[in-house]
């Protein structure tokens, strides 16, 4: 089950609206649904939510780091807490996805995403979950950085904000550890479209 909900981003009012921050947006969404508010912890060297959901202790966590040293924060509570890193959720931006659609992973590489490759040097693992919101790419590579940094177009920030009200969705099945389940409610955008009746040849 997830213990711990880690949302990443960069803080200050200039980042707010840019695409590096779907992970706070994601977090801020979770912290309103479970109405745990998130409060300043220098501890995490972040925001910080504690609740009790079925009478389990859950986390949210908003690291106030900036984006290339968020592991010091994931690292610093799930340390203190003992929260083994298979029960840590980490939502970030990904290129490789379009906007609206939000996948779960577990495990892999960082990609090159900086938050992420500090998670895993601070960790000392890969074995952690992924919620990873689609921002799309800009087609060339060295355009990556400024396109992170720029806010989405409003059709995609809309985009964007449906897939995550669609993730918020899974948030009982990652608690009680049903990863399967809450995969399928990520990753389904759409109900499936019925199939069409087969057409029956008339009989001679």
């Amino acid at each position: 089950m997830i213990k711990l909900f880690v949302g990443l981003g960069n803080p200050g009012a200039e980042y707010e609206a840019t695409r590096h921050n779907a992970g706070f947006w994601w977090i801020d969404a979770l912290s309103r649904e479970l109405q745990a508010p998130l409060t300043l912890d220098k501890s995490y060297h972040g925001q910080v939510a504690r609740t009790t959901l079925n009478g389990k202790t859950v986390w949210l966590l908003k690291p106030l780091t900036f984006m290339n040293v968020s592991g010091k924060s994931v690292a610093a509570l799930a340390r203190f807490f003992k929260i083994a890193p298979e029960e840590v959720l980490v939502a970030h931006d990904e290129l490789d996805i379009v906007p609206g659609q939000i996948k779960l992973k577990f495990g892999g590489s960082h990609a090159g995403h900086n938050g992420l490759r500090d998670i895993h040097a601070q960790l000392g693992t890969d074995d952690y979950w992924r919620l990873r919101i689609g921002v799309g790419h800009p087609g060339v590579k060295s355009e990556v950085i400024n396109w992170v940094l720029k806010k989405p177009s409003q059709e995609h920030r809309v985009a964007i904000e449906e897939c995550i009200d669609r993730a918020l969705k899974a948030v009982p099945a990652l608690l009680a550890g049903e990863m399967e389940k809450a995969t399928m409610l990520i990753h389904t955008s759409q109900p499936p479209r019925p199939k069409p009746p087969r057409r029956t040849e008339p009989e001679d």
